[in-house]
């Protein structure tokens, strides 16, 4: 498998230069991922595009996820505001193929005014469901247009709350260019499933390996309070078995990347050594 970060650059894409790709090499890592708000894409040219990869291909580093940043809800009720992320989600996926980037990410989105990762009662209805099923299909018709991979983020607070849910969405669009994201933590619902691991992984890999795009690698800890709070750790600083995690992603695809994210920049060292020792552990190459 490969190992990436999502961080440690500046906040425009647009101003990477060698020294910040330096610095993630450094940590013995080779691929990067980034964000960018949508509505402000069509200021950037193709030119900046191609800048931006060659700053890339120059030291030898790969643009793994380009990250479309949105408010928008894909299953909203009115078609007007569906149509309109469908246009800001379009030109993403247009310029994820200029940059070269291996994934398009992007997110459903809630009904919860709070915003996109906020539950709602509302999401889980059999309308969202089908709004969301031909939103995402559109998506796709613009991907398979440019030859470009999408990826969802799905979240156990999101209307994809479950591997099961992410799987039958995927089947239903029936597009080889929309995937899904593999990122684990956000699929463990209950102390149990944290207690317990293995089996939680593995049967999140069973459901969503198949369908995923790219994975993101974190671990998960218990948060303070009385009621149940599941935070994220740094890889090796939490409660999961990470050995598992990166043997299932290595089986899936073992040149595709994990990326380490959520942390401050100072912390993607310790990320990194402890995501490779755990690796090289479970005999696991990252290359």
């Amino acid at each position: 498998m490969r190992l990436g970060v999502v961080g440690m650059m500046p906040s425009d894409f647009r101003a990477i230069n060698s020294e910040h790709l330096a610095a993630v090499r450094a940590l013995g890592l080779s691929g990067v991922g980034f964000h960018a708000a949508g509505r402000g894409l069509e200021t950037v040219t193709s030119g900046e595009c191609a800048q931006v990869r060659n700053v890339f291909a120059a030291a030898g580093m790969d643009i793994v996820q380009f990250g479309i940043g949105f408010a928008d809800c894909l299953f909203a009720p009115e078609k007007s505001a569906r149509d309109e992320v469908v246009g800001v989600i379009g030109r993403g996926v247009e310029m994820a193929k200029e940059l070269g980037a291996h994934v398009c990410l992007i997110r459903t989105g809630s009904l919860s005014p709070r915003g996109s990762y906020f539950p709602a009662t509302e999401n889980h209805s059999p309308e969202c469901w089908q709004r969301l099923v031909e939103t995402v299909r559109r998506v796709a018709d613009n991907a398979e247009a440019v030859g470009q991979v999408v990826v969802i983020e799905t979240h156990l607070l999101t209307i994809l709350d479950s591997p099961e849910a992410s799987q039958r969405l995927i089947a239903e669009v029936g597009s080889p260019r929309m995937k899904v994201v593999m990122d684990f933590v956000n699929h463990f619902p209950t102390v149990q499933h944290v207690y317990h691991s293995t089996a939680r992984l593995n049967h999140i890999f069973d459901l969503m390996g198949p369908i995923a795009g790219v994975a993101h690698c974190k671990d998960i800890r218990f948060g303070n309070g009385l009621v149940l709070h599941i935070d994220e750790a740094i890889p090796g600083e939490g409660l999961l078995d990470m050995s598992t995690a990166l043997r299932r992603w290595h089986s899936h695809d073992p040149n595709g990347y994990m990326l380490l994210e959520h942390l401050h920049d100072d912390q993607y060292p310790l990320a990194a050594a402890n995501t490779i020792r755990i690796a090289a552990e479970a005999g696991v190459d990252i290359h």
